[in-house]
């Protein structure tokens, strides 16, 4: 068991935790499974058991009971933990290093985790203060507008980013009329560009929402409870009742109050820890390298890291990728990585996809080379795997961006693969963090549906978009088998790569120095006779060896396995190397001789390098197979091209001369 902080401090100062968010529990659930030897005191303000405050709005809508707000999130169990909730934390004394708490307790502590999260942000309006003016952040905010939501008859929403948009939906179940307005020129102006907007906007207002953009409230009306609002363009809106959507603040009080460094959030370092080395901070609450996260999948990934230096490792929190999707009405909106205009992305080059008869717009962020943002509105078949090329910082090739404005995808249809042949850095629950790899590993240790998945790895627990695709690992995550035929393509593929690699690096065969030898080898190249049977053999071998250009082509052509023509095509290839080392005798030739060697040779070793990676396909990660394969295989097309033209210009020369 690697160091933990028991051995560093006395045994009675426990470990005390500030929040019973996900990314509080996420830590302390964490920490527990690594040393259960630690104790744990956790203090949550609310009465409610820990639950996702990410669902609130389906919980709202009547979507999702209280079963799926708390799933994932039950604190660990054991002798040397404590949970106390419904008890706020007044004060920290780090001199002593000790808490005080509302119920009148000192508790000290060897390391304080704050994961205090966020509360809205209030708008500085005149009239916002007065009744039936709501927030939508926390379990107590939900239950006030379920007890409202049945008496309003005219809702408006203050902001239209992704909580606006969520109540809104929201607050709609009872027919009311409901008014997002939103102070920027677009919806989700932080995740989408103008045209993704557009397209959001129309089905927002196509399911019944109205949208006000550009528009700014001035003043609250109303005599101790609203009657209306003001716009600042002079426009009036009578409402019964306004939900404040409009952004988030770090809880920083408690923090600022204990003499932390505090800019926009608590200040902390790569190991999460805040100026005070007792004391760190994870979650909305804090800031990392002048950067503060309002989402969750970020804080779970600083949770992760704060427990790995707990127990003594040296794990370091390098900032994390923004990642939105969601369901909006029933619109899947994605945008992952840098795509606004606060990102940087001035030297990046674009290519977008929009059909708006399926109402469906994608764009991809390219810079050098590499993919570094993603957004997508309306049904995106391989959204995960944009996901994983963003998070990887894949390199994207020209001709795959003339591709994705075609048909809206980055790889062929046949590239995109099941999740089980994911690599085992993929995303697959963007919420949680959960790789392919951690649920491959849950499926090898005996969890064979989403339940167990879920309880196992906290996968699909926070929006339950990706359970899909545990459903497919659960069936189907079986070994890989490898290709027919694939250990006669293995070597057959390895033959051919090392006899072009020795035949350009190799000294040529020398001619013959006297003429008194039983065998003049030299013959091969001087003899005329001998010269065209090689040149031809290496010509006819050539042309079999397209025959298999035939067979994947041509449907008709259906004899025999492919297979067995796919090793066959190896074999040849060979072979007709083999020709070619006979006919020339390892000499490259210069000139118009040496382009035919040279494409020849380099034809030979794109191939070998694609035949290598459909045998070893079964053993290595699918994204390098599919990688080098695709790349190889491309080589291997492109450098044939050449052959004939330069075949045919030699044969000429030859004969002409």
């Amino acid at each position: 068991m690697l160091q933990s902080i028991l051995q560093v401090e006395p045994a009675e100062a426990p470990l005390v935790v500030i929040g019973t968010g996900p990314v509080g529990v996420r830590f302390a659930q964490d920490l527990h499974r690594r040393d259960p030897s630690i104790p744990l005191v956790i203090y949550g303000d609310e009465p409610w058991e820990p639950y996702n405050r990410v669902r609130l709005s389906s919980f709202l809508a009547g979507e999702a009971d209280w079963a799926a707000l708390t799933q994932g999130l039950a604190l660990p169990q054991g002798p040397g933990i404590e949970a106390r909730l419904n008890c706020a934390v007044l004060q920290i004394n780090c001199a002593k290093q000790e808490i005080e708490d509302s119920a009148g307790r000192t508790q000290r502590y060897s390391r304080l985790v704050l994961a205090t999260g966020s509360r809205p942000r209030i708008p500085d309006v005149p009239g916002i203060g007065q009744a039936n003016v709501y927030v939508f952040r926390d379990m107590d905010d939900t239950q006030r507008l379920f007890a409202r939501r049945i008496r309003s008859r005219r809702t408006v929403v203050l902001g239209g980013g992704l909580l606006g948009l969520e109540a809104a939906r929201a607050m709609q179940r009872f027919n009311t009329e409901v008014l997002v307005i939103e102070n920027s020129d677009r919806l989700m102006m932080q995740q989408l560009d103008q045209k993704a907007s557009d397209l959001l906007r129309a089905h927002v207002e196509a399911s019944g929402l109205r949208v006000l953009t550009g528009a700014a409230v001035k003043r609250v009306h109303g005599a101790g409870a609203v009657t209306g609002i003001s716009l600042r363009g002079g426009d009036a809106v009578e409402c019964d009742t306004v939900v404040i959507a409009a952004g988030i603040r770090p809880n920083t009080d408690l923090a600022l109050r204990a003499g932390l460094s505090i800019g926009r959030g608590i200040r902390v370092n790569d190991r999460m820890q805040t100026s005070d080395p007792y004391i760190y901070a994870i979650g909305e609450c804090a800031e990392h390298r002048d950067r503060v996260y309002g989402i969750v999948a970020p804080g779970l990934e600083q949770a992760a890291v704060a427990v790995h230096a707990l127990c003594g490792g040296d794990a370091s929190y390098a900032g994390s990728l923004q990642a939105t999707r969601l369901k909006v009405l029933d619109m899947p909106v994605f945008s992952m990585g840098r795509v606004g205009e606060r990102d940087g992305i001035g030297m990046a080059s674009t290519a977008a996809y929009e059909d708006r008869n399926a109402s469906i717009y994608r764009k991809v962020f390219v810079e050098r080379g590499r993919l570094i943002g993603a957004m997508a509105v309306g049904e995106c078949e391989d959204l995960r795997r944009l996901q994983e090329a963003v998070t990887g910082n894949r390199r994207i090739l020209p001709w795959q961006l003339w591709r994705f404005r075609r048909t809206g995808s980055l790889w062929q249809e046949e590239e995109t693969s099941s999740v089980v042949n994911w690599p085992a850095s993929a995303v697959v629950c963007n919420c949680t963090g959960v790789t392919r790899g951690q649920l491959g590993e849950a499926v090898a240790a005996g969890c064979r549906s989403v339940e167990q998945l879920a309880a196992c790895t906290r996968a699909s627990t926070v929006c339950g978009s990706c359970k899909p695709l545990l459903a497919e690992l659960a069936g189907g995550a079986a070994v890989r088998e490898p290709v027919r035929a694939h250990r006669p393509l293995l070597g057959g593929a390895a033959a051919a790569l090392a006899f072009a690699l020795l035949m350009l690096a190799a000294p040529a065969i020398p001619f013959a120095d006297t003429v008194q030898l039983q065998w003049r080898w030299d013959d091969l190249w001087l003899v005329s006779l001998y010269k065209q049977v090689s040149g031809f053999s290496v010509l006819g071998l050539t042309v079999l060896g397209l025959l298999l250009t035939f067979r994947k082509r041509w449907s008709r052509i259906s004899f025999g396995d492919f297979a067995i023509w796919r090793v066959l095509h190896v074999v040849l290839g060979l072979s007709a190397l083999a020709a070619l080392y006979v006919h020339t005798g390892g000499r490259l030739g210069n000139q118009l001789n040496f382009l035919l060697m040279a494409s020849f040779s380099g034809l030979i070793l794109a191939g070998g390098v694609a035949g290598l990676m459909i045998a070893q396909e079964h053993h290595l990660p699918p994204a390098l197979v599919r990688r080098w394969r695709d790349n190889s295989t491309w080589i291997h097309i492109l450098l044939f091209w050449p052959v004939p033209v330069l075949l045919g210009f030699h044969i000429f020369k030859t004969y002409y001369f």
